[in-house]
């Protein structure tokens, strides 16, 4: 028996995610951002889906609450976690929860790619975003690959529980992936059709803590409607099917 719930939440709006958005209107190749990605911190915004994210949990009924919290290494998620109430102590912090890395492609924006390595943007639209792996980073294939070791741990550690996941937005993606068996091309058709928001919560339920899980919420954002927080949709490229 393993895990019979997982509570999947996006970290808040990040600087990186609100300066991303603004140079892709602005037209830009290059976005503006002062860190590292592991080090981008949430902005204003972030941290008031943060604390709004707080006050849900402090609300939430036994049988909805985690009883767990494991959490990507970035500060963007660290952040997210402990301003909802987690502290460092509480956290389970595990590599393998971080964001997909995009190597060469890094701070640029589509257009970015399109101007400086023409021969990657064609290789992106050949391969599709599952199997596409920039110089240097991850393909969605190779984040699929950590994650399986991760849940295989996470079973054995978290065996009967509700266990949060605070991470991003593509590891939330293919987390579904491989929970719910899904096909690429299945997956590409819902990453092209939908967003998971910043400071949102998806669940997927195994009650008997063994086999198939089945997705009972997603990228649901009420707790931050009732607060009177924004909600922001920061996606990646959305052409995400080979060409």
């Amino acid at each position: 028996m393993g895990a019979v719930e997982l509570i999947l939440i996006r970290h808040g709006e990040s600087e990186g995610n609100a300066a991303a958005s603004a140079a892709q209107a602005a037209g830009l190749e290059v976005i503006d951002v002062k860190h590292r990605d592991a080090d981008v911190p949430l902005s204003d915004t972030g941290r008031r889906q943060a604390t709004a994210l707080g006050r849900w949990l402090k609300e939430a009924s036994d049988g909805e609450r985690p009883e767990s919290i494991w959490c990507s290494p970035y500060l963007r998620a660290r952040q997210t976690a402990e301003i909802a109430g987690w502290g460092p102590s509480g956290l389970r912090i595990d590599e393998r929860l971080r964001d997909r890395e995009l190597g060469i492609l890094d701070t640029l924006t589509a257009l970015g790619v399109e101007v400086r390595y023409p021969l990657e943007a064609r290789r992106r639209r050949w391969l599709g975003k599952f199997y596409y792996r920039p110089p240097g980073g991850e393909s969605w294939a190779d984040v699929v690959l950590r994650l399986r070791s991760l849940l295989a741990d996470l079973d054995r550690v978290e065996d009967g529980r509700r266990v949060a996941l605070v991470c991003h937005d593509a590891v939330i993606w293919l987390l579904r992936f491989v929970c719910e068996s899904l096909r690429e091309e299945t997956l590409l058709d819902l990453a092209a059709a939908s967003v998971v928001r910043n400071g949102s919560v998806t669940r997927l339920v195994r009650p008997s803590g063994k086999g198939h899980w089945t997705l009972a919420v997603f990228d649901d954002v009420a707790h931050l409607e009732a607060g009177g927080v924004p909600v922001t949709r920061h996606a990646g490229d959305t052409n995400v099917h080979p060409r």
